[in-house]
C-alpha cells in the first residue's frame, strides 16, 4: 500500500471492533437436528477466537490452518446483494471441538463440516462452528459456509475505507488489514496463507476480475449473467485477495517468454491509463533483475476511477489503483510488493515495515537507475523529514500502524544495511531474502538474523539506531 495516498491512522486495537458487533445465534442444520450427534469420536477443545496479534488480537483464529478457499458468489450491484458459498479446506492443528471464522456484516445461512450439518453461534465478527464430530489433530476437513447479505465498507477513524467498496458500475474489495472479512468468511490473519479459487457471477455486460489466472468465463442464468472463475495457485494472505466488478477495458497478453499480463481499467479512465499500463512488462523485467524470478504466474492491474479508493494496494498479482495513483512510481512500489509482502508475508502486523520498507526502497533503486536520483539522495531527504522520526519502524504505535516511518525509515534501514555490507552483498540479499521465505511468512527477528548470518556482520548498532531507536541521530 502506498502511504502517500493512504493517510491511514488505525486508531488502536479497538479499531477492529469499529466493525459492528452484534450478537446472534443460529443453528446451521438443514434438517433442524441441532447437531445432536456432536461429540462422537475425537475429544477436543475449541480453537482460539483470535491469534493474539499485538495490534489485532481478535483477527484470525487458532486450531486450524487453511489450505484452500473455494469462493463462489453471485453479486447484484444496485441493491448491493451478495449470495455465496465458501468451501474452506483446512488442517486441524489440535484436537478440535469447535473453530472460529471471521466474518463481518454478512449473514451465515448454514455450515456443514465434512458433509454433516454443524451448529453455528454468532458474536459480532466471530462465527463459532461446532462440527457434529470432533476433528483430530492433523486431520484435513472441509467446511462449507453458505452466506448472504449486503457486504459492508469499513471506515477507519481517519476516513479511509476498506472492505467492500461500491462504485458507479459495480464494486471492488480491499483488505488491508481487516477488510477481507467483509466479503468472505475465513481465517483473516496474514500468518494463515492459502490457495484460492474465486468464482463471481455478475449481470451480463459487467466483468469480474480477481487474483491469479482467469480459468473460465461462461454465460449463466440463461444468458442474463456471466460467471468468471479465477484461480490463485500460489499461497496468498487473505488481505491480498481482491475482486473488482464493473465495466472494464480489459487487455491481456500471453508472451511466448515472460509473465502473462491481465489488466482491467474502468472504461472512463482507460485512455489516460494506457501509457502506464503499457509499462507493466518493462517494470516487471527490471524488478526481476533486482529481486529474482517473479514469484507468481501472472501479473496486471485493476484501475478504478479517482475517488473510488484513496490509496493503491498490492493485491496479489493484480494491484488495485485509483487512476491518480496509476503511474510509474506507484507501479514500481506495488510490483516490488509481490516479492516483499505478498510472497514473503508478515508473521504479524507489527512486521509490516518489511513490506513497505522494501517497496519504498525499490522506488529509490528505480530512481537511481532511470531518473538520475541516487538512493543516497532519497535517504538524505528522508533523514531530514521530521515525520520519519515520530516512532521506530519496527515498533509502530497501534494508532499509526502504517505511518510514514514504516515506509521511509524502513527504506532508510535497508540503505544503512547496503552501506554496511556493500553493494554486492546487498543486491544478493534482495534476491536471497524472498527466495528463502518464498510463499511463507517472516518476522523482523527473522530478517535481522538473516542479514547477520548472510553478511557475517554484527549489526547490533545499526538495528539499535535505525530499526528500533527512538531518537534521530545527529547525522546520517
Amino acid at each position: 500500500m502506498d502511504q502517500r495516498l493512504l493517510l491511514r491512522a488505525l486508531a488502536s486495537v479497538a479499531a477492529l471492533t469499529v466493525l459492528t458487533a452484534s450478537a446472534s445465534a443460529c443453528t446451521a442444520n438443514s434438517d433442524g437436528a441441532g447437531g445432536s450427534g456432536f461429540g462422537r469420536g475425537v475429544a477436543g477443545t475449541p480453537g482460539s477466537a483470535g491469534l493474539r496479534d499485538p495490534y489485532f488480537p481478535k483477527l484470525g483464529n487458532g486450531g486450524y490452518d487453511v489450505q484452500h478457499y473455494a469462493l463462489a458468489f453471485d453479486y447484484e450491484p444496485k441493491p448491493n446483494k451478495l449470495s455465496g458459498t465458501a468451501t474452506i479446506t483446512a488442517r486441524a492443528t489440535q484436537n478440535l471441538s469447535a473453530f472460529n471464522l471471521d466474518l463481518h456484516g454478512l449473514d451465515v445461512e448454514g455450515v456443514t463440516v465434512d458433509g454433516a450439518p454443524a451448529i453455528v453461534q454468532r458474536d459480532g465478527d466471530e462465527v463459532t462452528v461446532r462440527p457434529r464430530d470432533g476433528l483430530g489433530k492433523g486431520s484435513v476437513f472441509k467446511a462449507v459456509v453458505r452466506y448472504a447479505g449486503s457486504p459492508a465498507t469499513v471506515t477507519d477513524p481517519d476516513g479511509s475505507k476498506e472492505g467492500w467498496l461500491r462504485t458507479a458500475d459495480g464494486a471492488f474489495a480491499l483488505g488491508e488489514p481487516q477488510g477481507s472479512m467483509a466479503w468472505f468468511p475465513g481465517n483473516h490473519h496474514p500468518s494463515d496463507k492459502a490457495t484460492y479459487d474465486i468464482t463471481v457471477t455478475v449481470p451480463k455486460g459487467l466483468t469480474a476480475v480477481s487474483n491469479g489466472e482467469l480459468k473460465s468465463q461462461r454465460p449463466a442464468a440463461g444468458g442474463s449473467r456471466t460467471s468468471f472463475a479465477w484461480r490463485s495457485a500460489e499461497p496468498m494472505a487473505s488481505y491480498l485477495a481482491t475482486v473488482g466488478i464493473g465495466e472494464y477495458d480489459v487487455k491481456s497478453s500471453r508472451p511466448a517468454q515472460g509473465v502473462p499480463v491481465y489488466t482491467a481499467v474502468d472504461k472512463t479512465v482507460a485512455e489516460e491509463s494506457d501509457e502506464t499500463r503499457a509499462r507493466i512488462p518493462e517494470v516487471l523485467d527490471w524488478a526481476q533483475e533486482n529481486f529474482g524470478p517473479y514469484p507468481f504466474s501472472s501479473t496486471g492491474a485493476i484501475v478504478e476511477r479517482e475517488g473510488d479508493a484513496d490509496y493503491a494496494l498490492e493485491t496479489q498479482t493484480r494491484p488495485v489503483y485509483p487512476v491518480g495513483a496509476f503511474n510509474v512510481d506507484f507501479l514500481v512500489h506495488e510490483t516490488a510488493h509481490q516479492w516483499y509482502g505478498n510472497s514473503v508475508s508478515p508473521k504479524a502486523w507489527k512486521d509490516v515495515w518489511l513490506n513497505e520498507g522494501f517497496a519504498t526502497y525499490a522506488e529509490w533503486l528505480y530512481g537511481e537507475d532511470f531518473e538520475g536520483v541516487t538512493a543516497q539522495k532519497h535517504f538524505e531527504d528522508a533523514f531530514a523529514d521530521k515525520g520519519n522520526w515520530i516512532f521506530p519502524p519496527a515498533d509502530p504505535p497501534v494508532d499509526n500502524l502504517l505511518g510514514d516511518p514504516v515506509y521511509e525509515r524502513g527504506a532508510m534501514v535497508l540503505h544503512k544495511i547496503r552501506q554496511a555490507v556493500g553493494d554486492d552483498a546487498f543486491f544478493a540479499l534482495l534476491k536471497d531474502w524472498p527466495r528463502t521465505h518464498r510463499h511463507g511468512n517472516a518476522s523482523t527477528e527473522d530478517f535481522v538474523a538473516f542479514v547477520e548470518k548472510t553478511s557475517g556482520k554484527d549489526l547490533t548498532a545499526l538495528w539499535d539506531v535505525w530499526l528500533y531507536g527512538e531518537d534521530k541521530p545527529a547525522k546520517p
